[in-house]
C-alpha cells in the first residue's frame, strides 16, 4: 500500500479528485453542441449564399470559444470556492474542542452514503487523523490540476463546435451540408447519451434517444426564443 506524507493529504483535502468527471464532460459537450446547433438551425438554406454560411460559421465557431473562455473562468471559480469550502471545514475541525461537533463537520462533508456506514468510532478515527496533519495554507489557492481542468473546459465547449460545421467548409450546396451537419449532430447527441449512460447506470440506448430528444428541444426552444 501506498503511503502519502501528511502535507499531501492536507494539499489533497483542498483539491478535486478528478479533472473532470463523465457528467460534467457530458454538461460541457451538450453544452457547445446546443450553442451551435442554435447557429445552423436558423439558417435558410433555400436562400443562404457562401456569404451567409461564411457569417454562420464565424458565428458559430466565435461563440462557441468565447463561451469556451467564460465557462472556463467560471470552472475555476467554482474550485476555488470548493477549495476555501474544504479549507473552512478542515480549520473548524481542528480548531473546535468539542470531539462530538467535530465529527459531526465531517459527517456533513462525506457523501451520504459514505457517512451512513460509519459509526462514531469510525468518524472519531478520521477526525484524530485530521489532527495529526499539518497547519492548513492560509488560503485557498488554484493548482495545476484546476488550470488543466479550465483548459479541458474550454476545449470541450470550443471543439464540439468543429464536426457540426466542417460539413459546411467541405461541401459547397448547403442543403446537403445541412444535412450531414445535422447526421453528425444526432450522433453526437447520442453517442453523450450512450457515455452519460455508461456513467450512471442506465439504458445506454434509452438515455442516447432521450438526449437526442433533449438536444434538439433545447435548440428549438433556444431559436424560439431568438437565441
Amino acid at each position: 500500500m501506498r503511503l502519502h506524507s501528511p502535507a499531501a493529504v492536507t494539499s489533497s483535502l483542498l483539491r478535486r479528485t478528478r479533472v473532470l468527471d463523465p457528467t460534467e464532460r457530458t454538461a460541457e459537450v451538450l453544452f457547445g453542441l446546443i450553442m451551435v446547433l442554435t447557429f445552423t438551425g436558423s439558417l435558410s438554406v433555400a436562400q443562404a449564399g457562401r456569404d451567409d454560411v461564411r457569417a454562420m460559421l464565424v458565428g458559430a465557431l466565435g461563440c462557441n470559444i468565447a463561451w469556451g473562455i467564460i465557462d472556463a473562468v467560471l470552472y475555476l471559480m467554482a474550485c476555488l470556492g470548493e477549495q476555501g469550502h474544504n479549507l473552512s471545514v478542515y480549520r473548524a475541525v481542528r480548531g473546535t474542542g468539542n470531539p462530538a461537533r467535530g465529527r459531526l463537520l465531517i459527517a456533513a462533508t462525506l457523501p451520504p452514503v459514505v457517512a451512513s456506514v460509519l459509526d462514531q468510532a469510525g468518524l472519531e478515527q478520521l477526525r484524530q487523523r485530521l489532527l495529526t496533519l499539518p497547519v492548513p495554507p492560509g488560503r485557498a489557492r488554484l493548482n495545476s490540476e484546476d488550470w488543466r481542468g479550465a483548459f479541458g473546459v474550454f476545449l470541450l465547449v470550443s471543439l464540439s463546435t468543429l464536426p457540426v460545421v466542417l460539413p459546411f467548409v467541405f461541401i459547397p450546396d448547403a442543403t446537403l451540408a445541412l444535412r450531414f451537419s445535422n447526421a453528425v449532430a444526432i450522433a453526437m447527441l447520442c453517442g453523450l447519451g450512450v457515455f452519460y449512460a455508461r456513467h450512471a447506470g442506465l439504458s445506454r440506448w434509452l438515455v442516447g434517444g432521450s438526449m437526442v430528444l433533449l438536444g434538439s428541444g433545447l435548440v428549438s426552444l433556444t431559436i424560439a426564443l431568438g437565441g
